[in-house]
């Protein structure tokens, strides 16, 4: 009976522990776990039932054991069945439970693939990402809000780095896919470029092209002048030459002003040794005339020493074929439009020619020599004026003649989207270099606080943003007032180019900023007035001209416009402008010098008063100007007088040879003698800038 107990109840407990040991995945979900604690549930309450049971048949068996031997192990195989049953029931729901689940997860895993597919390329503008997402673009503002980029300064058209195209797409929760190369991007080289060299048989000589090189004043154009025999210098104010000009002659390099007194030539043959320059003299294949542009001396064999050469050098080129050559010089004409002077080195430019130069392009309509006379056809090396322009090139871009007006079109446009494809990389590129730094502040600042407590840094950023005070209005007016804006305007492209090479030596920014806000060629127009207004700037204007109306606006406004033909003359204008927004210094210009002879004191009210006997040795003191004294070459005092005396009269001013007795305003200082007394003013001296432009 006992033996029948344990192992009865040692099945219903083998039962009981089956279940909890079973491996239950945590992926089952909350159905699967109902239903099998169900089982369970109903499992243990059967086996209590039959437990309950077993003890009421236990008395029977006795009676039906030998009647009925098959009875008792029917019933105690009965519940056991079931158990199989049950269990293989909850097997095979566990089985749909969990092929369920595969097939959820599979979806789950597959779910990636059904997000949208962003194609994106590096540098698209936020207009183009937010029609590559089928989005508006203030929903890529929106996801580019709370990042360390500047939201405000973000436009339409503005290129976004790796990082924020990256950013907006994750926050959209679509797929990003990078394009090697956007192909509405790909744009085919329309430039136009020289041929390639001529064959030496087709050349023929030409006349040689020089350059003439000098510094300000030297008399450049006083040589030219006598070479072509043309009154140039007395046109033009101080003798100087401001524009570059271009003739027929043959022409050197020559060592002008040998007519003074003082002309060392051979001084200048030795320094130009240190630039490789060695005239013949020395051992060279430099040609060095002595000149005198001024009176004409030597002159013939200047002339004759450039034929010389120009046959050494047996110069040649190809007329033949489409133009090539090089803008000297460009500037506005009222009654022609943009003008060019330029240099044609290969083929032969006609009437009528299609010509390209930088970001411009022309039809000739009229062709004129360096006297001004109308001219058919420009060869090698002639110097020509050109007509027919639709915008002004620059001095030193290349011309290139061109089939057709549409290819000339083609070629400007590939030019300007080039220069704006390097426009784009440099900005692409600051932005990068903005970026790190960004994230290197970034980093540094949580490297600074990421010990703190948030009480603790809370408190240090609101005391750093506290140090941080806005501008007062006055101390804005004193940053402004250090900061001289200027806009340039110039007859010629050569001569604003001059100008501009003259402010890029300027080096003291350091005492005032120097800022170009403006240049171009033409006359000072509305526009100019209007940005010197807004930036508070000055307009230097270089043989050009502005007109009553243009003036009478500018003096309305408050904008000075100054007015130069000289170079230098406008420089030294620059100069002192720079000095007036200087600060100014205090300058000290003694009257007067005396000795102290002998010191005693006097008595006044309920205190003595120190004081000095002194004679004037130079100048005279006068009582109301400052005074100081100097003991051993220092000066260990400044101030006033109390009194001045001459014996016992009360006096303003003391001169020289006279003896006088005076006190100072402070009862401290103990007179010596021997100790100088100096009387002297201070006068505000104005400051000039350190700036030197080399002349």
């Amino acid at each position: 009976m006992s033996s029948r107990r344990e192992n009865t109840e040692l099945g219903v407990e083998s039962l009981v522990l089956v279940l909890p040991a079973m491996d239950w995945r945590r992926s089952m979900n909350q159905k699967m776990l109902k239903l099998e604690n169900l089982l369970r549930f109903h499992t243990v309450c059967r086996q209590l039932h039959s437990l309950g049971q077993r003890r009421t048949l236990a008395q029977w068996r006795r009676v039906f054991s030998s009647a009925y031997p098959g009875w008792a192990a029917h019933q105690y195989t009965r519940p056991w069945q079931t158990d199989m049953l049950l269990g293989a029931a909850l097997s095979q729901y566990r089985l749909l439970v969990t092929k369920k689940e595969e097939r959820s997860r599979k979806s789950q895993l597959s779910s990636p693939k059904s997000k949208k597919e962003v194609e994106a390329w590096i540098g698209m503008t936020v207009e183009e990402l937010a029609t590559a997402m089928e989005k508006d673009i203030d929903y890529i503002y929106e996801a580019l809000m709370n990042t360390s980029i500047d939201i405000d300064s973000l436009e339409a058209d503005s290129h976004l780095d790796e990082v924020w195209i990256k950013e907006v797409i994750k926050k959209a929760g679509m797929k990003l896919k990078w394009s090697k190369l956007k192909q509405d991007k790909v744009r085919e080289n329309k430039d136009a470029v020289r041929r390639p060299q001529a064959d030496p048989a087709s050349l023929i000589p030409r006349s040689p092209v020089v350059t003439i090189m000098g510094h300000v004043d030297h008399g450049k154009t006083t040589l030219l002048d006598k070479l072509r025999k043309t009154q140039v210098a007395a046109m033009e104010a101080g003798g100087i030459t401001q524009h570059i000009g271009a003739f027929l002659v043959p022409i050197v390099l020559a060592i002008n002003k040998c007519d003074k007194a003082d002309a060392d030539p051979e001084k200048v043959k030795k320094e130009l040794l240190a630039y490789d320059v060695v005239c013949e003299d020395y051992g060279g294949d430099v040609q060095a005339v002595h000149v005198s542009a001024l009176t004409g001396d030597n002159l013939m064999a200047l002339a004759e020493a450039t034929v010389t050469l120009a046959e050494m050098l047996e110069l040649k080129a190809d007329p033949t074929g489409p133009v090539e050559g090089t803008v000297i010089e460009s500037f506005t004409d009222k009654g022609r439009g943009p003008v060019t002077t330029a240099i044609i080195q290969r083929g032969t430019l006609r009437k009528g020619s299609i010509l390209v130069a930088g970001k411009s392009w022309a039809k000739v309509r009229l062709m004129f020599d360096e006297n001004g006379k109308t001219i058919n056809e420009a060869c090698p090396s002639m110097p020509v004026g050109i007509i027919g322009w639709r915008d002004l090139p620059s001095a030193g871009d290349e011309i290139l003649e061109v089939e057709s007006e549409s290819r000339a079109r083609e070629v400007v446009e590939w030019r300007k989207y080039e220069q704006e494809e390097e426009k784009n990389k440099e900005d692409l590129k600051m932005i990068e270099e903005k970026r790190k730094e960004h994230q290197e502040a970034h980093r540094k600042a949580r490297e600074k606080y990421g010990t703190l407590h948030w009480k603790q840094r809370s408190f240090i950023k609101y005391q750093e943003k506290k140090e941080q005070k806005i501008l007062r209005p006055k101390e804005k007016l004193e940053r402004d007032s250090n900061i001289l804006p200027v806009i340039i305007k110039g007859d010629v492209d050569g001569s604003v180019e001059a100008i501009l090479s003259i402010i890029d030596t300027y080096d003291a920014s350091h005492e005032c900023e120097l800022e170009l806000v403006h240049f171009g060629v033409g006359d000072i127009s509305e526009n100019d007035v209007n940005l010197a207004e807004t930036f508070h700037g000055v307009i230097y204007g270089f043989n050009v001209n502005a007109g009553n109306v243009i003036q009478q606006s500018a003096a309305k406004k408050g904008v000075k416009i100054k007015l130069h033909k000289i170079i230098y003359r406008l420089v030294e204008d620059l100069q002192e402008e720079l000095s007036s927004k200087l600060p100014c210094i205090m300058e000290e210009h003694t009257l007067g010098e005396a000795s102290i002879l002998a010191t005693f004191s006097i008595t006044e009210g309920k205190k003595k008063v120190p004081v000095a006997g002194c004679r004037v040795q130079k100048g005279q003191l006068e009582k109301q100007k400052k005074f100081k004294l100097i003991r051993n070459g220092h000066v260990i005092w400044k101030g006033s007088l109390t009194s001045l005396k001459h014996h016992k009269d009360d006096v303003s001013v003391i001169k020289t040879g006279m003896d006088c007795g005076l006190s100072l305003d402070e009862d401290k200082i103990e007179f010596q003698v021997g100790d100088e007394i100096v009387c002297y003013e201070e006068k505000e001296v104005l400051t000039k800038t350190s700036w030197d432009p080399g002349f």
